[in-house]
C-alpha cells in the first residue's frame, strides 16, 4: 500500500484546512487508517483514526469538535477536516494504515499499530 498525503499549508489561527491521503496498491487490505502529527522537537502523536469497516472514529482530546476524519471509499482517500485551527496544531501531518486484521481498540492510538505510512504534509498555523 502506498499513501500520499497532501493539503497542508499556511493558515491563520481560526482558519480551516482539509488534508487528503490518497491510497494506492493493495488498498483492499487496508483495515484501519489514521492521522498523526509531529511538531519540531516533539514525538509523533496520534490525532484521529477511522475503521474502514463500520466507520468507527477515534480522536485526540485536543482536536475533538474541531477535526473530523472520514474516507471516500470510491476514491480510496482518507481526509482530515481541520477547523478552528490553533498555533499549537502546527506540525507535519502523516497518514497511516493498518493492513490485514483490525487494530485492537486499546492500541489504535499507537504508532506501532500501523504498518504503512505516507510522507508528511506541513501544516503551519500563524497567530
Amino acid at each position: 500500500v502506498q499513501l500520499q498525503a497532501s493539503g497542508g499549508g499556511l493558515v491563520q489561527a481560526g482558519g480551516s484546512l482539509r488534508l487528503s491521503c490518497a491510497a494506492s496498491g493493495r488498498t483492499f487490505s487496508s483495515v484501519d487508517m489514521a492521522w498523526f502529527r509531529q511538531a519540531p522537537g516533539k514525538e509523533r502523536e496520534f490525532i484521529a483514526a477511522i475503521r474502514r469497516s463500520g466507520g468507527g472514529t477515534y480522536y485526540r482530546d485536543s482536536v475533538k469538535g474541531r477535526f473530523t476524519i472520514f474516507t471516500d471509499a470510491a476514491k480510496n482517500t482518507l481526509y482530515l477536516q481541520m477547523n478552528s485551527l490553533k498555533p499549537e496544531d502546527t506540525a507535519v501531518y502523516y497518514c497511516a494504515t493498518k493492513t490485514g486484521g483490525r487494530i485492537i481498540t486499546s492500541e489504535i492510538r499507537e504508532n506501532r499499530a500501523y504498518d504503512y505510512w505516507g510522507r508528511g504534509t506541513q501544516v503551519t498555523v500563524s497567530s
